[in-house]
């Protein structure tokens, strides 16, 4: 199917009881390696750059080239949207003038007002070019990109005055947080979940997806609670991460251990460097979408 705008497919797993992952990459192989997994699994998938992967990958029109030419080359059938992951205003509006389909703007940071007024921004133009849309209310806890939250509760008011734009999903915090839980994390509030989504449907008239962001890290029972209580798309990047830096961690131990042999099969090659990390990505990823309940729904 190709590159595609994700609320069609978004709004299908609200709908139907399920979730599609928003995968950050930050690099080819990290790319490679999500799309691999997705094929796999036969579902529709996010590829997302943050705007930090963005600056260290070349750029949001190298990335969206990079995303394209993937897809094309590894002959990927499954839908794919390139999405903005925490987007600020005006990153919101490169990203849909060079061709992004689907884009996050984060305005939680501003007074609510704010936000709205730039999320609306936001929406028009990039539903006048078919781009499918998330915007957050409160604050995702941890941190993305110079923007910190505790992991607060998203005030309901605030996410039915969102909804109401028009967004085509919804970030909204319910105790969720970014990079890695700490011991004492007291999980996810479902309850606060489910008087979000009620207040939803009663004054918006329609379910709308919501988002959750710091999927890495949230034990696999509390995520399938989520997304029975309208979760439809889960955020993972953290998880990634880590696969990556214990397999190629791994890796290196294991070259300095047997450096003369290593040498000998030129294992200090990128193209093998890299194999044990690209794989454990994969695999993560694969984990993941089975978690989610989104495999074979393409």
């Amino acid at each position: 199917m190709g590159i595609v705008s994700a609320e069609k497919f978004v709004q299908a797993a609200r709908d139907n009881g399920y979730a599609i992952g928003g995968f950050n990459t930050n690099n080819l192989e990290w790319t490679q390696a999500i799309l691999r997994a997705a094929e796999a699994k036969k579902t529709p998938v996010l590829i997302q750059t943050s705007m930090g992967a963005a600056k260290y990958m070349g750029g949001y029109k190298m990335c969206k080239v990079l995303i394209e030419t993937l897809v094309e080359s590894m002959g990927i059938t499954v839908p794919v949207a390139i999405h903005l992951d925490h987007g600020h205003f005006e990153d919101a509006k490169e990203c849909i003038e060079i061709g992004y389909t689907s884009v996050m703007f984060d305005g939680s940071h501003l007074p609510i007002d704010e936000n709205l007024k730039q999320a609306q921004e936001i929406i028009s133009l990039a539903h006048a070019k078919g781009i499918s849309v998330e915007c957050e209310v409160g604050s995702i806890g941890g941190e993305e990109d110079g923007i910190v939250g505790e992991g607060e509760l998203a005030p309901i008011e605030d996410a039915v005055a969102m909804a109401k734009l028009g967004v085509d999903f919804l970030a909204a915090g319910i105790g969720n947080i970014h990079g890695p839980y700490p011991e004492n994390w007291k999980g996810l509030h479902i309850d606060h979940l489910e008087k979000l989504n009620n207040a939803l449907v009663e004054q918006v008239g329609r379910k709308v997806p919501i988002v959750l962001h710091g999927g890495s890290g949230i034990p696999d029972d509390q995520i399938r609670e989520a997304i029975k209580n309208g979760v439809a798309k889960v955020n993972v990047n953290t998880e990634c991460q880590l696969a990556f830096a214990g397999a190629t961690r791994k890796f290196v131990n294991e070259f300095d251990a047997n450096e003369a042999e290593y040498m000998k099969k030129k294992l200090f090659d990128p193209r093998k460097f890299l194999a044990p990390g690209f794989a454990a990505i994969t695999e993560s990823v694969e984990e993941r979408i089975d978690v989610f309940g989104s495999a074979n729904k393409a």
